[in-house]
């Protein structure tokens, strides 16, 4: 067998063919491109012009010149040689263009879009239009669409300037529109370009036109509520613009077929979406029910679309509807669970992360903590790991950190967890920190989190709605968690108390100028213990410093009032026993305010922190000493104390002034 040229493999030894051999290369001359050489541009050449005279240029009929081909590369000669059309790229490109016009140009109502399209694209920029001139394009595009708003909205392009003339219309203007697009309304909702639409008719339409907006999704939830671009649409008109009816219409339809058919313009009235009570009146429908809304969570759970506060309802009406401590509950928390990749730090979780910052979402996370073992606290905790300050300012994600504080026994885990981050412990710069802690302390949901540890469910402090959640935490407790819940809360103030008795002697001052500064600096001196409370004490009485009769004296300010009030009190007022509370360990705050008030004690008398002065005077955390001291100055200033009193306020009296200081009547009162 001969070898050919490039073979790379030998032959195989007696004649025998080798497996697997490749095909050899050969060596025989493969047909070469034409080269381009000067004889296809006989202009180029110095031979070319035999007659001695330059060769006109040819002229197309839009005026373009064009390269001279010679006579000698013809088609016959050689198909594959070099060849020119006579149109340069600019030519090609735009015949292209006109072309892509004349398409446009026969499609319908092209005229009326383009110059709609004009219309928007000067509307567009609001602060480049005059008032007036607004006005007249606003009046032309109507005119324009007017009965013909679905050709528009089904277009990228031309979806824009619906868009745009539901901005800038009148209420009557905005329900023509939507009355057009009534029965398109799940359409759009589905179409990549028109769910902006229904977006903006939800934003920009009045109660009206929105009641004309959600009943055309009754029906229809389940299908569209796992469609990739309606479920946002329709999640987002349940959220914001869907009554409390309407809602209860739409999460019924996750509870089975028979809810979503015949339901008209929605539930009857009375009907409830409390799926309890649905189970309770018919007991026989259990089954089919929770295993269809299941069946629901299941799916969009196992997409990761979990944001969707629907979701979070349904999820929580399922697990509201489960017996207390069944396997049903348990199986469904570890179904939970399962969204969290135990393996790695920190991962998955997005269902819990987002199930937080919802109203129903974060009741059933919390319990879930509450129902929740040891070792499912722990874990659920370590997703949170990177969102703890972002949950801490948030009106339901505040109610999950502080019951995990609540309801672990592990109160170095969760204390580490939580209050690191919100203390900003991993700061190095200290103002960084005190500006942190400044934020947290004067914002009425993320204080909450590090006060309710020292304070308990008061009222200024908890809101009703939270209050009745951590109520049904605290009885869950009970059989959840071993722990003592006073053992718990020392623990947890302990770990507090260094940080924030640092933070009120350094940023005293700061705080005394708000309401929500003044309760924490008397909460914190209350509860905290340790080395750093003399100095929180000695830096809050040096607030107190100066002529109270100064317009700028802390003195002339009720919640600063009240709060050395408290202070001087050693603890705070219970309505309950009406009584106070004394701190325990004693505060004895008199012994660092006396000194510095003592010169002024008159003008406190009969400024408007007058109590400050009668809680000297009858305070059971103050001195017997402090007391006589405190009244000597009052006797010789008996006169300046009547001038103040005024009148007393006749009982029934129709006037509503206040006639006089109360705090120098009772002081009169004493002496």
């Amino acid at each position: 067998m001969s070898k050919l040229a490039g073979t790379k493999r030998k032959e195989a030894p007696n004649g025998t063919k080798e497996k697997h051999t490749k095909k050899p290369k050969t060596t025989e001359a493969k047909a070469q491109k034409p080269k381009v050489t000067l004889e296809h541009f006989p202009e180029a050449s110095d031979n070319s012009d035999l007659d001695g005279e330059d060769e006109e240029p040819e002229i197309n009929g839009d005026g373009v010149e064009l390269p001279v081909q010679s006579g000698d590369a013809t088609e016959g000669d050689n198909p594959k040689a070099f060849k020119l059309d006579g149109n340069s790229s600019a030519e090609a490109h735009a015949k292209q263009r006109v072309l892509a016009r004349e398409r446009k140009a026969a499609k319908p109502n092209a005229d009326s879009i383009a110059r709609s399209k004009k219309i928007w694209e000067r509307l567009r920029r609001k602060s480049h239009v005059p008032r007036e001139e607004r006005k007249e394009l606003v009046n032309e595009l109507f005119t324009i669409i007017t009965g013909r708003v679905r050709e528009f909205v089904f277009k990228h392009d031309s979806v824009r300037v619906i868009q745009c003339a539901l901005k800038y219309a009148n209420p009557e203007q905005r329900k023509n529109i939507v009355k057009e697009l009534q029965t398109d309304l799940r359409s759009l909702a589905e179409s990549r370009y028109g769910k902006f639409l229904v977006a903006k008719m939800v934003v920009e339409g009045d109660a009206e036109t929105k009641n004309l907006i959600v009943p055309e999704f009754y029906g229809h939830v389940k299908r569209l509520i796992n469609h990739p671009e309606a479920s946002w649409i329709v999640d987002d008109i349940y959220r914001q613009i869907a009554t409390k009816e309407q809602k209860a219409t739409m999460l019924r339809e996750w509870y089975g077929a028979e809810f979503a058919l015949f339901q008209g313009k929605g539930a009857a009235a009375g009907e409830t979406a409390e799926l309890a009570e649905i189970i309770k009146t018919n007991p026989q429908k259990r089954n089919p029910i929770l295993q269809y809304l299941h069946q629901m969570i299941n799916s969009l759970i196992q997409k990761k679309m979990t944001g969707f506060t629907m979701l979070h309802d349904a999820m929580l009406q399922y697990f509201l509807a489960l017996a207390p401590g069944s396997e049903e509950q348990r199986a469904f928390l570890e179904e939970m669970m399962g969204d969290i990749d135990k393996d790695t730090e920190g991962g998955g979780g997005d269902l819990y992360k987002n199930l937080s910052f919802t109203k129903s979402g974060s009741r059933l996370v919390c319990l879930a903590l509450a129902y929740g073992t040891a070792k499912d606290r722990k874990t659920i905790f370590k997703i949170f790991k990177d969102t703890i300050d972002t949950m801490a300012f948030d009106q339901y994600a505040k109610l999950v950190l502080v019951t995990g504080l609540e309801v672990t026994d592990d109160t170095t885990m969760t204390a580490r967890a939580v209050f690191r981050e919100i203390l900003g412990e991993k700061l190095e710069d200290e103002q960084q920190r005190c500006e942190k802690l400044e934020s947290v302390a004067n914002d009425l949901n993320a204080r909450q989190v590090l006060l309710l540890p020292m304070v308990g469910l008061t009222k200024w402090l908890v809101k009703d709605q939270d209050k009745a959640i951590y109520d049904e935490v605290y009885a869950i407790r009970q059989t959840s968690s071993k722990k003592a819940p006073e053992l718990r809360r020392k623990a947890l103030v302990e770990y507090l108390s260094t940080p924030l008795l640092t933070f009120v002697q350094h940023r005293g001052a700061s705080l005394a100028t708000t309401t929500t500064g003044c309760q924490f600096i008397a909460e914190t001196l209350l509860a905290c213990t340790g080395d750093a409370k003399d100095e929180a004490k000695t830096a809050v009485a040096q607030l107190a410093a100066g002529d109270p009769t100064a317009a700028e004296h802390l003195a002339n300010s009720a919640a600063a009032g009240r709060m050395f009030k408290t202070l001087v009190l050693g603890g705070a007022f219970d309505p309950a026993t009406k009584s106070v509370q004394l701190a325990e360990p004693r505060l004895e705050f008199t012994t660092s305010l006396w000194p510095i008030i003592k010169p002024h004690i008159l003008a406190w008398a009969t400024s408007a922190s007058s109590f400050v002065v009668v809680a000297l005077t009858e305070g059971e955390d103050v001195d017997t000493k402090v007391r006589e001291e405190v009244m000597a100055p009052l006797k010789k200033g008996k006169k300046a104390l009547q001038a103040a009193a005024g009148e007393k306020p006749v009982k029934g009296s129709k006037t509503t002034e206040a006639k006089g200081n109360a705090g120098a009547r009772m002081l009169l009162q004493k002496l």
